[in-house]
């Protein structure tokens, strides 16, 4: 039975003042595309099927793991190991038995992104991660549809809206590169509240571009800090003189890396069975390293590395790994730095290892 928006269900949305019918009804005939069902897209989604989204898509390649469940509350313990996407979708499905609710357990990544927004009206980017955050943002411009996004880390988060049609995209806040791709969740934690109120700030921002109600941020970002519980907005503006990429291609091409800075998985398992394998440095924290670590590594933890670089040989090939590949590819710069000739650092860390190499190996 397809979703009916004169359902008892949105009495409270219809007698909105400004709402009414005829915005329910477009959210009842709306595709909305939401990538990353972790701690922003478990306030996100279950807001929209509430609402009364006729069809939500959920994209996510990730598998639900201990660690998850204090933000991520599409999910609970029953779901460890189980993908997200087709996690959240039963519980999704649960909430709004009406909706069309799709699963999608793949990565959004080039070359399988521009054919999925073909009937999408607004594309949300959850996952929080600077590159798949570029790439929505380009193939949103390219198929003219607003981007709504998000990010919480630690107590703060921010929401914004790109839409390149009305004059500005994330690349207008953020020109490539110059985000900041340090700190994650994994490094410095983050408050499940925080996730809850940017989330329900997306979600709202969805709906008012659904509907027309409202005025959505655009030019704006709405950045939140759970500490003193304030709430600022940053404003920016297109820089007509600032060159553009153009194609999709040009928009989503993946910047080159020089062949020998990384490692995948798969290469990395194949070099640990040669005869010659690779020294692994773990640079994780010493919690980290007790929960999971690939055999045979050298463990120094990141802050060390600094006053224990003695104990490396910089001529040796090493591949240097963490969780999810953010801070090796720090410390691989500082290594280099340091006279260090032969390195590589592991793409997706060890958690990516983990899904694609060595499923017996823990995930955290």
């Amino acid at each position: 039975m397809p979703l009916d928006p004169a359902s008892p269900r949105f009495a409270r949305q219809r007698i909105l003042a400004g709402f009414g019918a005829d915005a329910q009804a477009a959210l009842a005939g709306a595709h909305v595309l939401v990538i990353g069902a972790g701690g922003l897209g478990s306030a996100v989604l279950p807001l929209l099927a509430a609402a009364g989204v006729g069809i939500l898509t959920v994209m996510d390649d990730d598998i639900v793991a201990e660690s998850n469940l204090h933000r991520q509350t599409l999910h609970t313990a029953d779901d460890l190991t189980r993908n997200k996407a087709e996690s959240a979708a039963e519980t999704l499905r649960r909430l709004s038995p009406d909706a069309e609710i799709r699963a999608l357990p793949q990565r959004f990544e080039p070359g399988k992104t521009f054919d999925l927004l073909l009937d999408v009206e607004v594309l949300v980017d959850a996952t929080d991660n600077p590159a798949t955050r570029y790439l929505a943002n380009d193939t949103a411009t390219i198929r003219g549809i607003p981007l709504v996004w998000g990010s919480a880390l630690a107590y703060a988060g921010q929401v914004g809206v790109a839409w390149d049609e009305k004059g500005v995209d994330y690349r207008d806040l953020f020109p490539e590169g110059s985000a900041d791709e340090g700190d994650t969740c994994d490094v410095v934690g983050v408050l499940p509240s925080v996730c809850g109120v940017i989330g329900s700030m997306m979600a709202t921002e969805v709906l008012k571009l659904l509907t027309g109600v409202g005025e959505p941020l655009l030019g704006r970002v709405a950045a939140y800090d759970a500490l003193t519980g304030r709430t600022r907005e940053i404003e920016y503006r297109r820089d007509p003189e600032a060159p553009r990429p153009g194609s999709l291609e040009e928009r989503t091409a993946a910047p080159v890396e020089a062949p020998r800075r990384t490692i995948t998985p798969e290469q990395l398992r194949t070099e640990l069975a040669g005869p010659t394998p690779p020294v692994l440095l773990d640079i994780r924290e010493p919690w980290e390293a007790e929960l999971v670590q690939i055999p045979g590594s050298v463990f120094i933890p990141m802050n060390l590395i600094p006053e224990r670089i003695g104990e490396l040989d910089s001529d040796a090939e090493t591949v240097v790994y963490c969780h999810l590949g953010v801070r090796s590819a720090r410390v691989l710069e500082y290594l280099e730095q340091n006279g260090f000739t032969d390195l590589r650092h592991l793409t997706g860390g060890i958690d990516a290892y983990s899904a694609k190499a060595d499923p017996q190996l823990p995930r955290y």
